[in-house]
């Protein structure tokens, strides 16, 4: 069976990251898919390197307000449908979600809401969490899916580095974390976890403190499979060493 790559990175800025060595990390890399969140750019700002890169065919999916948000998919197969969003205007007007949909699976580009300090925007992100799982659960029961992005929550205290200290902060409150165990136990498998059961492992680190030199991170950026398709992943990564954006790009390879 053939193995495809697939990419999912924060970039934190597509035009900060390409400033900081994305396009060598795409043509390094070589991955068949390239998924990116917090593209913070419109259509007519991605870097024209981006645009312009030969085997990808590309599809951005920018936020109404400039700056903010947004998704990108760069791929290699040749998808036979693409949708933008999740049919709800409050998180599409964000750029939240792409789907493109292959011969054997979907796959599914999210940039999970932050609940904010203070948690202001908690409902906000329980509404999208459950939305989404509503939405996979359809995609489901027609064929295999993959989901990957920055999901904004720390699963588990073996997901964060200080989590007594974190304790109910966003990202890390009871909310955010029972749901993440209700869609898991949803059919899903956090892949990551299939290959790596100790801590110590995180994708995103603040920029203050030295926290990624003193690695004081959490993990938050996931690739989840329905139950069905696991047998198929063959690796799930954390490329901690890759640097241009607070957080890690992740990996993920699999049979199709």
């Amino acid at each position: 069976m053939p193995h495809i790559s697939l990419i999912s990175w924060n970039v934190n800025g597509i035009r900060a990251a390409q400033r900081k060595g994305l396009i060598d990390f795409i043509q390094k890399t070589k991955a068949d898919v390239f998924c990116f969140q917090e593209i913070k750019a419109n259509v007519e700002n991605i870097p024209e390197d981006v645009k312009n890169l030969e085997d990808y065919e590309k599809f951005f999916y920018s936020a109404k307000k400039k700056g903010y948000a947004g998704t990108a998919i760069l791929t290699k197969l040749k998808p036979l449908n693409v949708v933008y969003g999740i049919g709800d205007e409050i998180f599409d007007d964000e750029g939240r979600t792409i789907t493109i949909e292959f011969e054997n699976f979907f796959l599914v580009n999210a940039y999970f809401p932050n609940s904010q300090h203070g948690l202001k925007r908690l409902d906000f992100k329980l509404k999208f969490d459950k939305e989404i799982q509503e939405y996979l659960n359809e995609l489901k029961a027609r064929k295999d899916v993959v989901l990957c992005g920055d999901f904004n929550v720390a699963h588990k205290e073996i997901d964060i580095a200080n989590p007594k200290q974190n304790e109910g902060n966003a990202g890390f409150t009871p909310e955010e974390r029972d749901w993440m165990s209700e869609f898991l136990n949803d059919g899903y498998v956090d892949t990551f976890r299939m290959f790596t059961k100790d801590g110590g492992h995180y994708t995103w680190w603040t920029y203050r403190f030295k926290a990624r030199e003193r690695n004081i991170g959490w993990r938050i950026d996931y690739f989840v499979v329905n139950e069905k398709m696991k047998k198929k992943v063959k690796r799930s990564a954390i490329l901690s060493d890759v640097l241009g954006s607070d957080h890690a790009p992740i990996q993920l390879e699999m049979e199709i």
